[in-house]
This record gives C-alpha cells, structure tokens and sequence, in this order.
C-alpha cells in the first residue's frame, strides 16, 4: 500500500442509489468522535486481506445508520476488487471480484 498521504488523493466522498454519500467534513467528524475507523487502519486491513494491491478509491456512505467503507482495489495480478468494510468494526462485509 501507499503512504498514508498519497492514499488520502485517493480518497472520494460519492453515494450510490441506496446509500447517503458522506461528506469530507462529515467523514472528519465520525473520525473525530471515534465512530468510524481511521483510514491507517482501514488500510492496514485492506492490506493484510491483499498485500501489495493497488488502492484505486475509498468511498464513504451511510446505509440504514451504518457507515461502510466501499474499496476498489487491484491485485498484483491484475484483478479488481470490491470490499465493503464496516467503518465502525472494520469488519469486512464483502470481498469480490468487481464486475
């Protein structure tokens, strides 16, 4: 993985259809408060899961009071991943190849 400060390039606030996109100054907050993760863990996690992938975003939403993570990735063999993380346990919701 990156520094920290070049993955924070990386990091983008969008919603989907379902899910309210989370603002930088509202993601600031929750990290503030000690609701969601920091993004160095996330990333320690991101990383354990698939060492030496290439993070290409991180979003932040809030779906039905949850906060997740949403992280694309690609592999060193070149495939791409989608993890859905928890941003308050950092338990991972789901790791799959993204379409």
């Amino acid at each position: 993985m990156k520094s920290v400060t070049r993955v924070l390039l990386f990091l983008v606030f969008t919603g989907s259809v379902n899910a309210r996109d989370l603002s930088q100054d509202e993601a600031l907050r929750l990290r503030e408060q000690g609701r969601i993760i920091p993004l160095e863990q996330l990333l320690s996690l991101v990383n354990a899961r698939h060492p030496h992938a290439s993070l290409l975003e991180v979003e932040l939403e809030e779906d039905d009071d949850i906060y997740i993570y949403d992280v694309e990735l690609a592999t060193r063999e070149g495939v791409v991943r989608e993890l859905e993380i928890d941003a308050t346990t950092g338990k991972i919701l789901k790791d799959e190849e993204d379409d």
